[in-house]
């Protein structure tokens, strides 16, 4: 099913948003670029960079430990960045934990909560369609452990299987690990329905949010998820920075994941206990810059209007889809109803590496190969796909861009 054009919002200004972005403002082999890689990483607006520049100017010094003016100001623009990035999502700041992004959130669960409640005989519950971050760490501890590591199918089109979901939970069922939105198929997720699922089946949820975050509303509390991890680099704020939020009394029960400055409460030549949650999980300098330029970008991205922003992600979508299906000899992966953000596909007779470096000729950036969801191209029996990824500031004139570099590209490839 293709998703339908709509009017673009009446109210929202896409030029005035592009123009807060410096990046985009540059030609890449001689042509104007048209960015449309936001799935692997988004372009920053300016009020991210400045506010990365004003802590470098202004504040910059280690946190929590200094009685000085600097530290006492980096300390508290971290600490307010941490209420702001909880609000976004509707947790208390106590419930999150900031780390280098999604992957190593994931990674943090897995070897801490992960170790000590999944044993042999056990099962874990992830999705075909999952990033290999929220895979690959659920399938190191299952074979660490001698769990057993359930896999549940999507559909043709990359719609969910709730009945395929339903049938791989159980009472052994210990942890579910979900994507809110597919990275490769722009899939998303029914996840307040999954997780209760999980719940009613004994086991935790943890959802994958890189994808979501700036695409679709994020309720952690509403989802009911116990753990949600993010990166702020996909929402417009700076790369090796993210976060998980997790339920606080499972964040006092976890061990802690690495050892060092401060996140210890008391260290004797006999013993050593750790600070409370989200201390304990955040050893050594934290990235402080990353964490206000974070909170930058969720402000940014608020005051756009959320509710703007995806109306307008929907409509570039949508007109880009149409108009990419009516060249012909294109095969669309992943035409799920509801989707966002993602236009993935295939031209008959090339191969998506040929097809996006032809693209990248006439400077339109684009993402090929497998999207780091080998499980998932596997199932569906592609190589991999070209994935067109729109964000907040790509408009119709992008898209026209791409529909014509792509027919550009079929007629040098294919004839």
């Amino acid at each position: 099913m293709l998703a339908s054009p709509v009017s673009p919002p009446s109210t929202f200004d896409a030029e005035a948003v592009r123009a807060s972005v410096p990046a985009l403002h540059q030609s890449v082999n001689g042509r104007p670029l048209v960015y449309l890689d936001n799935g692997a990483t988004t372009q920053k607006p300016r009020p991210v960079i400045d506010r990365i520049v004003r802590y470098y100017e202004r504040e910059n010094a280690n946190v929590h430990r200094g009685v000085h003016r600097l530290s006492q100001d980096a300390t508290d623009a971290m600490e307010a960045a941490r209420e702001r990035v909880g609000a976004f999502v509707g947790v208390d700041a106590r419930e999150v934990v900031f780390t280098r992004g999604t992957t190593e959130a994931v990674n943090l669960v897995a070897s801490t909560w992960g170790r000590e409640n999944v044993r042999s005989g056990d099962e874990l519950v992830v999705t075909m369609d999952a990033h290999h971050a929220n895979f690959v760490p659920w399938q190191m501890l299952a074979e660490a452990v001698g769990a057993r590591l359930r896999v549940v199918p999507v559909r043709e089109d990359g719609s969910f299987d709730r009945d395929a979901y339903a049938a791989a939970l159980s009472s052994k069922t210990r942890l579910v690990a979900l994507g809110h939105v597919s990275n490769a198929l722009g899939t998303v997720h029914p996840v307040a329905d999954l997780v209760a699922m999980a719940h009613a089946a004994g086991a935790l949820a943890l959802v994958d949010g890189a994808q979501a975050l700036a695409h679709v509303p994020v309720d952690v509390r509403a989802i009911g998820a116990d753990f949600y991890v993010a990166s702020a680099h996909k929402a417009y704020g700076p790369m090796g920075i993210g976060a998980l939020f997790a339920r606080a009394d499972l964040l006092d029960a976890m061990p802690p994941y690495q050892f060092g400055g401060d996140m210890i409460d008391e260290v004797t030549v006999e013993r050593t206990t750790f600070a409370a949650p989200p201390s304990k999980f955040e050893a050594g300098t934290p990235h402080v810059e990353g964490i206000v330029g974070m909170a930058a970008a969720l402000d940014w991205l608020d005051g756009l209007g959320c509710d703007a922003v995806f109306a307008h992600e929907h409509d570039v979508l949508a007109y880009a889809t149409a108009r990419l299906d009516a060249l012909g000899g294109i095969r669309l992966v992943g035409t799920a109803p509801g989707k966002v953000s993602v236009l993935s596909f295939l031209v008959d007779g090339a191969h998506p590496y040929d097809v996006g470096a032809l693209l990248d000729q006439q400077g339109v950036a684009v993402r090929t190969g497998n999207h780091c969801a080998q499980p998932l191209m596997t199932h569906l029996g592609v190589p991999g796909t070209v994935r067109a990824t729109f964000a907040v500031y790509n408009t119709r004139a992008d898209a026209d861009a791409l529909v014509a570099a792509v027919a550009k590209a079929q007629a040098m490839l294919v004839g």
